[in-house]
């Protein structure tokens, strides 16, 4: 996937943002409130002027996908491009001209996995496009991290979603309990960041022995924690049963998201076509051709032996009352996807546990690319002994860079490089990597090393 950061001056940004909808609109909002300039592209009239009673942004009227228009809106001089259209051509093209027309930057919002995945093409290399944003993938792995993760005491992400952290109770008969971590066969994309015990916490090494009570905070490659939590899980745990409403992108997402063993996922579809398509597409889901805003479906099927039931049609209605139903019935966790902002304040009132908005959950992921600060605190661990970094690395670290982590790092006590990013990729690295000029890296260190970092991995003095 897409990952990394754009280097950016901070505020009074030139941001050009094509498209008035929800995520235009909001994002206009979110930046605009941040210092930043802002104007707004669109083709319709109405939502520019609701858009300008709203907040104090310039507008234009036209095709953002012209490169008229894109001149006429200032892109020659924008620190940043946002398409975030409806349409994934519309947004992959005027970001493309956009960034041949002159903005510094660009960003493009899709929704279609052959955008996002990039499986058949790069199609950021091919375009020129320095970012895609994809909402319902967001989505859909935040929701999954929920359903994953009940046991966790908190979860944090870093690396734009591909490094995960979690602090899990260690349970009375698992598989970690009395070994030293030396001793314990980690997934090599995990690494023990602190545990806590008996209301203080440290920093480990390879000699302390996890004991019943302890709370360990694992950091690591996202696709690795199933393997991880479940040598501090009970052995006895049993597959998760997991329902989702809705054949839309974000549940095609989510399906994906929870293929594993540890999963049994039912899907309910009521479009017969749809339904016969996904149960080709997600063979591992069991695909049921029914619609469960009827009254007696999830009665019929069973549902109150689910773990989880996730809502996500596109009526945010039918996901408040599908949701809310499954709670009537006793399911431990109920989960809506809502569109529309005004619904997220009311849903904890119908019972239902979580609600997630693709709409704010893209805003959130346009504004993190836009930070520009190279050395950011991202969490605290153990009780604020250590902190959790995020360093975009200058070609002035010269004291680190092509060098392996065994020998760099060896002078900082207690520092753990837990991933690091470059380009596409993210990793988890071992004591023969080194870091490289551009490198977006996750370091956990003692409390208050900012400076030191700063020095180490931007400043080189």
């Amino acid at each position: 996937m897409p990952s990394g950061k754009i280097g950016l001056k901070g505020c009074d940004m030139n941001i050009i943002i094509c498209g008035a909808g929800e995520v235009g609109s909001h994002a206009a909002e979110v930046l605009g409130g941040r210092g930043n300039n802002i104007t707004v592209i669109d083709h319709c009239e109405q939502r520019l002027e609701a858009i300008e009673e709203a907040m104090d942004v310039r507008t234009l009227e036209g095709n953002g996908a012209h490169a008229a228009v894109l001149r006429d809106a200032g892109c020659h001089s924008a620190d940043v491009f946002i398409a975030a259209t409806a349409d994934d051509e519309i947004n992959l093209l005027s970001a493309s001209i956009a960034s041949g027309v002159g903005a510094d930057h660009t960003i493009a919002r899709v929704h279609h996995s052959a955008f996002y995945d990039q499986r058949g093409l790069d199609y950021i290399a091919h375009l020129g496009i320095d970012h895609l944003v994809c909402p319902e993938y967001a989505t859909a792995e935040a929701i999954a991290r929920t359903i994953r993760n009940p046991g966790a005491l908190a979860v944090e992400q870093f690396a734009c979603g591909q490094i995960e952290m979690q602090q899990l109770p260690v349970a009375p008969n698992c598989q970690a309990l009395g070994k030293r971590l030396a001793d314990i066969i980690l997934p090599s994309a995990v690494r023990v960041a602190s545990v806590e015990r008996h209301g203080s916490a440290f920093m480990p090494d390879g000699e302390t022995v996890i004991q019943v009570g302890d709370v360990v905070t694992i950091v690591g490659d996202v696709e690795s924690f199933e393997g991880a939590s479940k040598l501090f899980h009970s052995s006895k745990s049993r597959r998760k049963r997991v329902i989702i409403i809705g054949g839309t992108s974000v549940g095609v997402w989510l399906g994906r998201a929870l293929r594993s063993r540890a999963f049994a996922v039912r899907l309910f579809e009521p479009d017969r076509d749809r339904a016969i398509e996904l149960s080709e597409k997600l063979d591992w889901v069991t695909v049921l051709n029914a619609d469960p805003t009827e009254p007696s479906v999830l009665e019929e099927e069973h549902a109150e032996q689910a773990d989880a039931l996730v809502a996500l049609t596109n009526d945010d209605e039918h996901n408040i009352l599908v949701a809310a139903r499954a709670k009537s019935l006793g399911i431990a966790k109920a989960i809506a996807v809502v569109q529309r902002p005004t619904y997220l304040h009311l849903l904890e009132h119908v019972g239902i546990d979580r609600a997630f908005s693709p709409r704010d959950t893209a805003v959130d992921q346009i504004a993190q690319l836009l930070t520009h600060e190279p050395v950011r605190q991202r969490a605290s661990l153990a009780e604020g002994v250590a902190d959790i970094y995020e360093v975009v690395v200058s070609k002035n670290a010269t004291e680190v860079i092509g060098i392996p982590l065994k020998i760099s790092m060896k002078l900082q006590e207690k520092v753990l490089v837990a991933a690091i990013g470059r380009g596409p990729a993210v990793f988890v690295p071992g004591p023969e990597d080194a870091i490289a000029a551009g490198d977006t890296v996750v370091v956990i260190g003692p409390s208050g090393m900012g400076k030191t970092l700063r020095k180490l991995l931007v400043t080189g003095s």
